[in-house]
């Protein structure tokens, strides 16, 4: 999720564990618990790839949280030696504003590697945007309620309440994704399109619109569910996955790990004089956020390089059709008939 809401929740959290005993220093440290997986966009890696498969990693390993844990409590208690009675207490709020931090972020689509040094895929579960105001502006009343009414209990009541409902909207997320995959099955198979991966992740800033992401072996298609649909069917349009370009770089780096950390959800193209690799779970055709070139274009084999990441210019206009898709069926985005 987004900074703002990764430092409100870990102030939401500190206010419920520690609040009503040691005041507003419950939601500074919370907040700062929140933050701190997020600075591993900090670290210094020359290779775009690395960069983006290192995010969400061992920062946000639940292993290496907890062994940060007591590091981190011993920490605040030097800063603040009057509160060591309360030591189990500061122990439960470093870690549940830890712990919160990235289950939060396992919520969305881009990954994350919580049981890091394992080799397992990133944790994919994509039920809620990366920002989403109706998840987070709960949370950021109930926080500062909690500023403004600190260790009062009508404060510390509305702090729980904001983290209830943005537990709710979480829970409310989970059950229209597992709607939306029903009903996506179920249309699929009557359609008669078969595929070797799918996957379902709700456009921006809302959970009623709904991107529908399929793999199969030439390439991939693309479609949208509204939680408002009618019983109609959903429209799938394919486009080339053009893997085959990929020959020879199959034990590039760059490539391998854009393939583990997509989950098997990418296309390859061939451009300026490159080889370009796009992840397709962020983004919507043909705007994506994350595209690598991974080799130059060559005969007979491409040639190797460092990933690159290319820049796309953001395409606004897709917010206003995501809109006017919620409300009623409309054609792909740049399709007028």
């Amino acid at each position: 999720m987004d900074t703002v809401t990764q430092v409100a929740l870990g102030a939401s959290v500190g206010e419920a564990v520690l609040g009503r005993r040691i005041g507003r220093r419950a939601l500074l440290w919370g907040g700062l618990c929140g933050l701190l997986p997020d600075l591993d966009l900090l670290v210094p890696l020359s290779d775009a790839v690395d960069r983006f498969t290192w995010h969400r990693g061992p920062s946000h390993s639940l292993f290496v949280l907890a062994a940060a844990t007591p590091l981190m409590t011993r920490l605040i208690l030097a800063i603040h030696p009057a509160t060591r009675a309360h030591r189990l207490r500061w122990m439960a709020l470093v870690f549940l504003a830890f712990a919160t931090h990235v289950l939060l972020d396992c919520f969305t689509v881009y990954g994350t590697q919580i049981f890091w040094p394992l080799p397992t895929p990133p944790v994919v579960w994509s039920s809620i945007f990366i920002i989403d105001p109706a998840y987070s502006l709960p949370l950021l009343a109930g926080v500062l309620a909690a500023l403004v009414l600190h260790r009062t209990p009508r404060g510390h009541r509305l702090n729980a309440i904001g983290l209830a409902l943005s537990c709710l909207y979480l829970l409310w997320s989970v059950g229209a994704k597992l709607h939306v995959e029903g009903a996506v099955r179920a249309s699929l198979a009557r359609q008669g399109i078969a595929h070797e991966a799918l996957l379902t992740t709700p456009t921006a800033f809302n959970t009623l619109l709904w991107r529908v992401l399929i793999v199969d072996g030439e390439g991939y298609a693309e479609g949208y569910y509204s939680l408002l649909d009618g019983q109609g069917e959903i429209r799938m349009a394919h486009h080339p996955g053009n893997r085959g370009l990929l020959r020879g770089l199959e034990d590039h780096r760059p490539v391998r790990r854009l393939v583990w950390f997509t989950h098997g959800f990418y296309a390859v193209k061939r451009e300026a004089g490159g080889i370009w690799i796009t992840d397709l779970r962020m983004g919507m055709e043909p705007d994506y956020t994350f595209r690598f070139r991974v080799a130059a274009d060559a005969e007979p084999h491409p040639i190797p390089e460092p990933g690159r990441r290319g820049r796309s210019p953001r395409d606004f206009r897709l917010l206003a059709w995501i809109w006017q898709r919620i409300w009623s069926d409309q054609p792909a985005y740049g399709v007028t008939s």
